[in-house]
């Protein structure tokens, strides 16, 4: 998820480029599988923003 190489550079700006299965299509427990991978790197990705405060 983002926008890989395109990412215009801004300093002091850091992009996550998170590699997220697309649920299209699948059935549903997978698509539960994939909302509890991304939610888990959102909580990761919160505990460290909380972790440099």
């Amino acid at each position: 998820m983002g926008c890989g190489d395109q990412c215009p550079f801004i300093p002091g700006k850091r992009y996550l480029d998170w590699d997220l299965e697309d649920p299209k299509g699948k059935p549903l427990e997978r698509i539960r599988e994939i909302q509890d991978h991304i939610e888990g790197q959102v909580v990761d990705l919160l505990a460290e923003l909380d972790a440099r405060r």
